[in-house]
């Protein structure tokens, strides 16, 4: 395991730490502890993920792990302040009802994207956050943790205040920050769940469904000109028959050639051997005459 993936683990073993400190009122100032440990886990999601990229030692188990470590952290933080009102009976979150609207659809969106998260992992892929989820962890973090501040304020110094008048219209000012905060988180917690599914989408696509439109387009396609080519047999035959002609008239002129050359030695061997008879016969008749 690297030092990212023992830092994230780190954040999910704070998680139990600020649920004790948040409901141990018996520990001197347990809120403000709570809230310091929550701040600590809150910064160790952005350290995690930094490290990661900067030494190049991203995998799938931290991406894994991140996942889980800050659903998990931001549950908790908002069933607290919700669900566990300060001494005395004041809720944090006022009105109550928000606060509970709220982790409904937190906690709605989050269990889409685990299920989303976990159909890709059986296919194989691994979904990592996005920036979109990263600005909503970032708002929910910032939210919770002035809660549980909130909540340590009003237990320990709303008994010993001496201008209750004041501390009422301070109290009302916070209160309203911290609903639009509230608000604001929970519209962004939602659409950037909306994004993240658009974005993958394809995780629901069936292979036996990405494979049928596929053929659908090559169906689809039409037919281009085929161009007519001539065997290669054809074309070869062509050549041959003019080398044929070629070889034929050559040949035709050769055998004229050696017949006119035989004729004319015939011709020139026959008038020799005439001439010489002549000779012969003329020789003959002289000797005749002389005797």
């Amino acid at each position: 395991m690297n030092t990212p993936n023992k830092i994230t683990l780190s954040r999910i073993l704070l998680i139990p730490l600020v649920i004790f400190f948040y409901l141990a009122t018996f520990v001197p100032y347990g809120k403000l502890i709570a809230g310091l440990i929550f701040a600590i886990a809150c910064l160790t999601d952005f350290l995690d993920g930094k490290i990661a990229r900067k030494t190049n030692q991203v995998t799938d188990l931290g991406k894994f792990f991140d996942a889980i470590a800050d659903k998990v952290l931001i549950m908790t933080g908002m069933i607290l302040v919700v669900a566990f009102p300060v001494a005395g009976g004041t809720a944090i979150v006022n009105p109550l009802w928000l606060g509970i609207v709220c982790i409904v659809l937190m906690l709605a969106r989050e269990f889409i994207i685990s299920a989303l998260r976990q159909i890709a992992a059986s296919k194989g892929t691994v979904l990592a956050a996005d920036k979109g989820g990263k600005v909503k962890a970032l708002f929910q973090d910032v939210t919770i943790n002035l809660y549980i501040f909130y909540a340590f304020f009003i237990e320990e110094f709303y008994p010993v205040v001496d201008t209750p008048r004041g501390f009422e219209v301070a109290n009302k000012v916070i209160g309203i920050v911290l609903m639009v905060l509230l608000v604001v988180s929970t519209v962004l917690t939602i659409t950037s769940g909306i994004s993240y599914l658009a974005r993958n989408k394809h995780v629901f696509v069936d292979k036996k469904e990405e494979v049928l439109p596929q053929l659908a387009v090559v169906e689809e396609k039409p037919a281009e000109p085929v161009e007519v080519v001539k065997p290669v047999a054809e074309v070869k035959e062509k050549p041959a028959s003019k080398a044929k002609s070629t070889t034929k008239k050559t040949t035709s002129k050769t055998t004229r050639k050696t017949s006119t050359n035989t004729k004319s030695k015939t011709t020139k061997s026959t008038s020799n051997k005439k001439k010489t008879t002549k000779a012969k016969t003329a020789s003959k008749t002289k000797s005749t005459k002389d005797k």
